[in-house]
């Protein structure tokens, strides 16, 4: 028979009881009581100028000036209404004059610190009744002035804060009202509490109401422009497939046919000569980096964020080589390089890069049989570049390519990108020219030699 023993574990300190829902609740409702009245009561929180918008966007001059500041003009002017009820509601003299500044003081406090304002509005309230009652204390605990004061304190925060904390400030509205109702007498007197608790509850529901529908527009707002930006990216997406299907349909089919016949053209001529065989391997092996650069740039066409492939990119150092083989086409091509060879950024280098190659493309296309000449200049500021072509021999068995294509524009798009400067045009001599200057910050530049 096996006797089986439960043994129960109590932690250290006793285990904590779970909270009931009523209690987290209240917990929760506390919590925001805190930070909504009472964290940084007064906060330095001036009220902003109203932007621009409406008919007085539309207005120039002064009427659009004073129109920005036409919050303040109101709850000033409310807070000199509820000053002059707090007058004549009070005995002349010196409890009129402070009666009338007690109803005008926190109005004017909610233009610079609201929550402190709906204080200093309760604290006043009680300060007035006491020193301007003279009937009985038939207006306690708000006299007049400071029953429409505190109105237009509860609005004006109210409108300058969020939705709860207007409910918090009619129950502490509500709790005051009552506890100050019955301090004299045990309530003998007659109380406004009720009238204030109604109206202020109006008014707290019609803000309530429109701060909630304006955040709601916000919220639709900001969704809009979300879907719209989203709509926006996938059209673009959708775009760059379509043209990353169609350059690989049409132009990696070509350049694949041509690799393969030029593979295969030797083999069709019986004793080729070397140069021939020679000329057909140079073809085929641009085909091939052709089609090998064809599909990075289509990987990168296709992806939905432009990350910086993987594979290594060309540099400046890589020139000798492109000039090698264009020269193997025929095309006579120097190089120069002046100043001293550093390393620059890699956007710089590959842009340079490519627009030498553009540029010795565009000779081949548009100056066969043309020398070329490459200059490189390293200065303290940037990079220059200077590709310039003779003019095509009238001997030449090739002809020009006619038309132009999009080569000079693509070499601007890279300067531009690089806040760099371009030219290009023919020459003197019929020939052709680009020079370009792509700028490099000095401290970029020392990092790179580093």
């Amino acid at each position: 028979m096996t006797e089986t023993t439960h043994t129960q574990t109590t932690p250290p300190g006793g285990a904590a009881r779970p909270r009931s829902p009523e209690f987290r609740l209240a917990a929760d409702a506390l919590r925001g009581l805190r930070q909504d009245l009472f964290h940084d009561a007064f906060a330095y929180r001036p009220l902003p100028r109203r932007e621009a918008g409406g008919r007085l966007a539309r207005r120039s001059g002064r009427v659009k000036e004073y129109g920005a500041w036409a919050p303040h003009v109101a709850v000033a002017a409310l807070g000199l209404l509820a000053m002059l009820f707090a007058v004549a509601s009070s005995e002349a003299g010196l409890p009129s004059a402070l009666c009338g500044l007690l109803a005008l003081g926190p109005v004017l406090l909610t233009l610079a610190r609201p929550v402190g304002a709906f204080w200093c509005s309760l604290a006043a309230s009680t300060a007035a009744a006491v020193v301007g009652g003279a009937d009985g204390w038939s207006d306690w605990p708000w006299l007049p002035g400071s029953f429409l004061s505190h109105l237009v304190v509860l609005t004006v925060v109210a409108l300058r804060t969020r939705p709860r904390t207007a409910a918090w400030m009619w129950a502490l509205t509500a709790v005051y009202g009552f506890l100050a109702g019955n301090a004299f007498g045990g309530g003998h007197y007659n109380t406004n509490v009720g009238p204030m608790l109604v109206v202020s509850a109006l008014l707290l529901l019609v803000v309530t109401v429109r701060q909630i529908r304006r955040e709601a527009a916000q919220e639709v707002s900001a969704q809009q422009t979300v879907t719209a930006v989203e709509r926006s990216r996938r059209t673009l997406l959708e775009e760059r497939t379509t043209i990353a299907r169609e350059l690989h349909d049409v132009v990696a089919h070509h350049m694949s046919v041509v690799a393969i016949q030029a593979e295969a053209a030797p083999y069709r001529v019986e004793n080729p000569p070397p140069e021939l065989e020679k000329a057909f391997a140079t073809i085929r092996e641009n085909a091939v980096a052709a089609l090998t650069e064809l599909r990075r740039v289509l990987g990168v066409v296709r992806a939905e964020d432009y990350e910086a492939p993987d594979a290594p990119q060309p540099t400046l150092a890589d020139l000798d080589g492109l000039l090698a083989n264009v020269r193997e086409t025929g095309l006579e091509a120097e190089k120069a390089v002046t100043g001293a060879v550093r390393e620059l950024p890699q956007g710089v280098e590959l842009s340079a890069y490519r627009i030498v190659q553009e540029a010795l493309s565009n000779t081949l296309r548009h100056a066969p049989g043309a020398g070329a000449r490459v200059e490189i200049g390293y200065v303290l500021g940037g990079l220059g570049l200077r590709i310039v072509n003779g003019a095509p021999p009238a001997s030449a068995l090739l002809k020009p390519s006619p038309g132009a294509g999009h080569g000079i524009t693509g070499m601007r798009e890279r300067v531009a990108m690089l806040n760099g400067e371009m030219t290009a045009g023919p020459t003197a001599d019929g020939g052709y020219e680009v020079t370009v200057f792509l700028p490099v910050p000095l401290d970029t530049a020392i990092e790179g030699e580093a």
